[in-house]
């Protein structure tokens, strides 16, 4: 059936056929003859897992042993090897079948688990639907991790590229205690042995035909050098083995491991010393390896990427822009879930843009609100050349493109030049506040010996939401720091106050939640632009689940934060006095003073209730007293319902970029 298949003359080529299961490149299982054939499709048949079919072809005169001394001199390659998925030999149902193998063949380079019809020596699966998943083990394949040498060299051991096997076999001498040379090396195999002339150690491997990967055809496993026989130095101890060898230590982003830090895990683990300058280019030779290559080539890499990125999440919102010279310009991600969720959210966004460190530098923006539970919800993000209107203005086009805009909309910044220009031009109908923080900074940079007065008296006149308060808080304020009265009108007092917005601001008076994401994000903002972008998708997809989680194990009518906040104001009501006015109107005793409350238009004296939609200390107090429910008196925006369909988008996962 495979000779039928393959076009092989069994009388003059000697078969062998193996299978393997699960991951690929691990030791071969082999099949004699069409029985065991028959229970290999049966198992490939109900199992979901991928098997290939590895079939070697050998010329006769090496069935006999009749191997030339120059081919035994040169280690010719004097075999062929297929590997063969389940599809393809379901196309031959007997062995009267003369189709050849050539009517099969893809002439197209393809990457390594991609479907693609069955010819010699591309891996095809046999579970087409399974594909995709699980990359990332097979490229780990031969390299030296926290538990050891994952996978040794052995027969008809498959990899990727020269570059892995060699990579294998430098780890493995390594930590056997010995070193190899490079006999023959031509294109097509590869010939090492032990430095030492006596030692039958020795490894050849050849390269499959019309694929990048190498097969280990032969394997000499027994070390026979003297035992006084020590090599001066450990020539296979060099930059890119040594970043393979501690690149597992480099995956958390926020890891401090330094040069030394290498030297020693390679004097510890495999007896090496090496020098400063290899520990240091093996440390960026793996940051390089984990972060998919160097700046440059991510450059290159994030097309691909960000097609990936709307395949597997289609909806969402992607723009690349280039420069006529095809140079990087700006790049706008929105996931569709972030896209979905926003309708669910409070329309108070806050933007911010913080520095890149990487080669190339480049500035992160960034847009988040608030979700239901009072937790960050990321909307977009952005990458330009620097903090100026072309790129404000970019970047703020696409996020109204995106969102949308409506006449409660909030946009919430600091004092940038560019975003003040710019969002008065994007978002005419939207109010914009300042962050009380960054105006407080600045005050501060003025007002440089008042600082004790300023933080005393400003944060409560920017936080108090009863006019007649504001005025009590500003006038102590102007009188404490001289100056200051004419410098906050110059500002406005609508953009930093809460009781002067046109607006509802709710909870949000400074860009807090922007300052997060970008602290979140610290460790990866010196990724190249690729890897960079993808720390962001991971942090996304992580964060959505886990507070899709929390929203599903909700069980009370409010999200989790909100109940807690009824709870206590509900407490603080409990020694309040209500006086009933009508049915609609009370008045509420508070200490020494009083708050009027109207049950009919939603509005409190103390202007929490109108402000926030969620019921005040005074509210809580009527309802206490009256039949009124307190979650009748809540906004949308903070029930549980909401809080779950704010996460009900994915944000997916994109296979591995060797997939």
């Amino acid at each position: 059936m495979i000779a039928k298949l393959l076009n092989i003359d069994e009388s003059v080529r000697k078969m062998e056929l193996n299978f393997e299961t699960g991951v690929p490149f691990k030791p071969l299982y082999g099949v004699t003859d069409d029985r065991t054939l028959e229970l290999y499709m049966h198992h490939a048949r109900q199992e979901s897992t991928k098997y290939f079919l590895l079939v070697t072809a050998g010329e006769e005169s090496v069935r006999h042993g009749k191997v030339s001394d120059k081919a035994k001199t040169e280690d010719q390659n004097l075999s062929d090897s297929y590997i063969l998925g389940l599809d393809s030999i379901n196309e031959v149902p007997n062995v009267a079948n003369s189709r050849t193998a050539t009517e099969d063949v893809c002439t197209t380079p393809v990457e390594p688990y991609q479907n693609v019809p069955p010819i010699p020596i591309s891996v095809v699966e046999s579970d087409v639907e399974g594909s995709g998943s699980g990359d990332e083990t097979c490229v780990e394949e031969g390299i030296y991790g926290e538990g050891g040498i994952l996978g040794d060299i052995e027969e008809h051991r498959i990899f990727r590229s020269k570059k892995e096997l060699m990579t294998c076999l430098s780890i493995t001498v390594m930590t056997e205690k010995f070193q190899y040379k490079v006999f023959k090396s031509k294109p097509s195999f590869v010939v090492v042995r032990c430095v030492h002339t006596s030692c039958s150690w020795r490894v050849r491997a050849k390269k499959l035909v019309e694929n990048e990967y190498w097969m280990v055809t032969k394997y000499e496993k027994k070390y026979t050098c003297p035992t006084d026989f020590k090599p001066v130095r450990r020539r296979q101890a060099t930059s890119w083995v040594v970043g393979e060898c501690v690149k597992r230590k480099l995956i958390n982003p926020g890891r401090v491991y330094r040069p030394r830090d290498v030297m020693d895990d390679m004097k510890r683990k495999f007896g090496v010393d090496i020098s400063y300058s290899v520990a240091w280019r093996g440390r960026e030779c793996a940051y390089d390896n984990l972060r998919l290559g160097t700046p440059e080539q991510s450059y290159k890499l994030l097309p691909g990427y960000l097609h990936m990125l709307m395949a597997t999440n289609p909806g969402s919102v992607v723009n690349l822009e280039v420069s006529d010279g095809n140079k990087f310009q700006y790049l706008f991600i929105a996931f569709a879930a972030s896209i979905h969720g926003f309708s669910y959210c409070r329309p108070v966004i806050s933007i911010d843009a913080t520095h890149l460190k990487g080669k190339y530098r480049g500035v992160l923006f960034t847009a988040v609100c608030h979700d239901a539970n009072q937790q960050i919800f990321p909307l977009a993000f952005g990458v330009g050349d620097s903090e100026n209107d072309a790129s404000w203005s970019w970047f703020l086009g696409r996020v109204k493109s995106v969102f949308g805009v409506n006449s409660a909309l909030v946009i919430v910044s600091d004092r940038h030049r560019s975003i003040n220009n710019v969002v008065q031009e994007v978002f005419p109908q939207a109010f914009h506040g300042i962050c009380m923080y960054h105006l407080l900074n600045n005050l501060k940079t003025k007002f440089r010996n008042k600082t004790k007065e300023l933080e005393q008296h400003y944060i409560q006149t920017a936080k108090t939401y009863n006019l007649q308060d504001f005025h009590v808080l500003f006038y102590t304020l102007c009188s404490a720091v001289p100056g200051v009265k004419e410098y906050l009108e110059a500002v406005g007092l609508d953009r930093w106050t809460r009781s002067h917005a046109p607006s509802r601001r709710y909870n949000i008076m400074t860009t807090n939640i922007s300052e997060s994401l970008n602290a979140v994000l610290v460790k990866v903002r010196e990724f190249p632009i690729t890897a960079f972008v993808n720390e962001i998708r991971l942090l996304c997809q992580k964060w959505f689940h886990e507070c899709r989680t929390k929203a599903a194990g909700c069980t009370t009518m409010m999200s989790k934060d909100i109940e807690t906040k009824l709870e206590e104001r509900k407490d603080r009501a409990q020694a309040m006095g209500v006086i009933c006015a009508d049915q609609y109107t009370f008045d509420v005793v508070d200490g020494d003073r009083n708050y009027c409350v109207d049950m009919a238009l939603w509005t409190c004296t103390c202007r929490k209730f109108q402000l926030d939609q969620l019921p005040c200390d005074h509210v809580l107090a009527v309802v206490r007293k009256t039949p009124y429910q307190a979650y009748d008196l809540c906004s949308l925006y903070y029930t549980r319902e909401f809080w779950h369909e704010t996460y009900r988008g994915v944000i997916s996962p994109i296979p591995h970029i060797s997939s």
